[in-house]
Formats: C-alpha cells, structure tokens, sequence
C-alpha cells in the first residue's frame, strides 16, 4: 500500500520498524536513516527477510539538502521523524520540498534554549496547506494518545470537559542507579525546567518539581507524582471545548531525584558551553556520554507503565469523571520488540499515525495535532497493535 522514511535509530525508531514489519500490507517498503549507518543496518539484519521490504540509508537531519536527496531517492508516501527534537524543522522543509506527509512524536526545540513549544510548527500550517500535505504532530504517548484520548473523551462522554490531568507513570527497574529512559538530554531538560500548567485562560508557571502529589495507579500501586510543563497541554488548550485547567504529571523515585539534584547542583545538566581543553563542551552533553544508553536499557528493565488521562467536566448538564489509560509492560514489550516499555509506547503511536495517513483515514492539508482528528479509528488501532486501552468512570481525582 505504501512507503515511509524512518528517521532515527534509537529505540522508539526500533519499535517503529518492527510495527512497520509486522504490518507488511500498509508499510510494503521502509527506510531507516539515521547519522550513525551501522544501526539502521542492524535493525534491517533481524527484520530482513519478511513482507517489508527494508532498505537503509546514511543521513544529517539537521542537513535539509541531504534530506531531499534521500526523499527524492526513496520515494516514500511519509517522514515518520523519531530523530530528535531540535530536527523537526529540517524534516518538515524536506517534506515540503518533495511532496511527502510528515508525522512526529515530539514538538520543536532549539537546541539552545529549553523551551518546546508548538508555535514554530503551527507557523507550518499554510505551506503544507498549500502543498496538499499533512503534517501530524506528535504522534507519540505524551503527546500522542493523550491526546488522542481527550478526542475520544469529548466525542463520547462530554458536552464540555472542564479538567484533564495526564498521569504518566513509570514502574520499572532497570538496575542501575541512575539512568534515563529516553535521550538523557531531552529528558534532563524536561524534568529541570520551570513546571507550567492551564488554569482558566492562563498558565500558571512553578518551580521545578515543586508540586507533588500521590496517586494509586492500576497495576502499580500508590506513586509520587510532580507537575511538569508538557507540550500537549497547549495543544489541549486549543482544541479541547470547555477546558479550564489541563495539568501534567509524572512518577520519579526519590533515588532518580537525589541524583539528579546532585548532577544539576555540580552543573552537569547545564546546557552552556564550557571551555574544556581547548574545546567549548556543553556539560549535558558530556553527561550524556557517560550515562547508559536507554537503547540498552530493555534486557534488563522490568515493572510497568500506566499512562492515561483523568477528565472532569459535565453530560447532559450533570458533572461527569472519566479516566482512560494504558498499561504496557517492560519485559513483554522487550520480549516483542527489543525494546522497553517508554520506547514501546512512543513507537507504536507513530506507527499508528503514518498507517492513518497511508490509509487516507488521517489525510488531510494542513499541521495537526493528533486530538483534531476522528479518534475512533485511533483508538481502534491501539487495542489492535499493542497498546489495549482501559475505561474508569469513578476514578480517584486529584485535588
């Protein structure tokens, strides 16, 4: 039916490929390219040989030429971009240049600055309207079916949704005393940055992890949650009707925490260059270096994920709660794919995303955000390719 250029190699864009094999009748050619050749081949190494036919390539994502030269050569029908944030811009211009639809999992980021935001992409809406094409925005978990489930919630069960709070937890042990589960870099900056959150028209900005709450998780149990600022909110802001306060929240262990106080109190999460040998080195990206790579971290990481959203709002002029999530597990996640479960539940959306456009179901001109779509087929695609999703209707809220 169709093609997709994968860009990246680490291990969401492992889980993309092998959700891109296992559904040959969609996804009949695939390309990984990533800077780094020699991953992609060893991915194409343990797929080759089924319906999919794979190829590989060597590319720069932040070299927008030597994209369109790819483009150009593979011919694909959509970007699935799972390289790393500060590269969206790039792709997208690539896309535009050759014709191609566009799907991310994660918003733009300068590399110089902290800050993700949507305005830089949303800024892309007329020339991919122009162009006939479709740009999906994060298409991932948070952002992704997060947003997606807000959709489903809206079409379904409200007149108006007043609250959202996004719970994103993470159960696993991998073993080692300190470690990220994504680019520790993309990661750190995330955690370390001010905390932001919608409240009746206006965002409430907070300290970093400054707000901390408990919540009892299905299949996990009782967490400590912090509120962060997450680029889904301010797509939710937008498109969800009625909505007064939209907030975010994730699980960290008070080990995960302690360690990262101390890297950040030393200076190792800083982003500003410093001058080491002669050499200008920004200290996150040493850090980075010296971490082990969440690419490794599946063999050895076990425990769960649970991540859904608790809605408050009104049907029918009554007040209504509702709460929707997914568990997904480490070590059968690993056992599937060869990768854990943070990886796992980034990937298998962004596959989901690119089979919509192919199948024209998720078509049309323009940049989207995943909740501005139908959300049934969505829904639909996540029970049927590894992410089953469970309904709450009396759930514990947050205060």
């Amino acid at each position: 039916m169709g093609k997709a250029l994968i860009i990246g190699a680490g291990g969401v864009s492992n889980v993309v490929v092998h959700k891109c094999c296992q559904n040959p009748d969609v996804f009949e050619e695939i390309c990984i390219a990533s800077r780094t050749k020699s991953k992609c081949d060893a991915m194409k190494e343990k797929l080759e040989g089924g319906k999919t036919k794979i190829q590989t390539a060597q590319v720069d994502a932040d070299n927008t030429e030597e994209l369109i030269v790819l483009i150009n050569d593979f011919k694909p029908d959509v970007v699935i971009n799972v390289a790393l944030p500060y590269q969206d811009l790039t792709i997208m211009d690539a896309c535009l240049a050759t014709g191609v639809h566009y799907v991310d999992t994660a918003n733009y980021e300068p590399l110089d600055t902290p800050k993700f935001e949507y305005k830089w992409q949303w800024a892309y809406k007329e020339k991919f309207e122009k162009a006939g094409l479709t740009a999906l925005l994060g298409s991932g978990f948070d952002p992704g079916v997060t947003g997606v489930f807000s959709a489903y919630a809206q079409k379904h069960y409200f007149d108006e949704i007043h609250t959202i709070d996004i719970l994103d937890a993470n159960a696993g042990d991998h073993g080692y005393p300190f470690a990220t589960n994504f680019n520790p870099e993309i990661n750190i900056r995330e955690i370390t940055a001010n905390g932001r959150y919608f409240h009746n028209g206006t965002w409430v900005e907070t300290a970093p992890l400054s707000i901390k709450e408990e919540y009892n998780f299905p299949q996990i149990g009782p967490k400590n949650i912090y509120l962060l600022y997450h680029e889904e909110l301010e797509s939710l802001a937008v498109h969800i009707k009625g909505i007064k306060k939209i907030r975010f929240w994730m699980t960290f262990s008070d080990n995960y925490l302690n360690y990262l106080r101390v890297l950040e109190n030393v200076g190792m999460t800083s982003i500003e260059p410093i001058l080491f040998e002669g050499k200008q080195v920004q200290p996150i990206h040493f850090l980075k270096a010296v971490l082990p790579d969440p690419a490794s971290l599946g063999p050895r990481t076990k425990g769960k994920t649970n991540i859904g959203c608790v809605f408050q709002g009104t049907k029918d002029g009554q007040p209504k709660t509702y709460y929707v999530y997914n568990v997904c597990d480490h070590e059968e996640a690993y056992a599937e794919v060869g990768s854990q479960a943070i990886s796992y539940t980034t990937g298998v959306p962004a596959m989901i995303g690119a089979m919509l456009i192919i199948k024209g179901i998720w078509k049309k001109p323009g940049v989207y955000n995943v909740e501005e779509f139908d959300p049934d087929p969505y829904m639909e695609a996540l029970n049927q390719h590894g992410l089953p999703w469970v309904e709450d209707f009396s759930p514990t809220l947050l205060d």
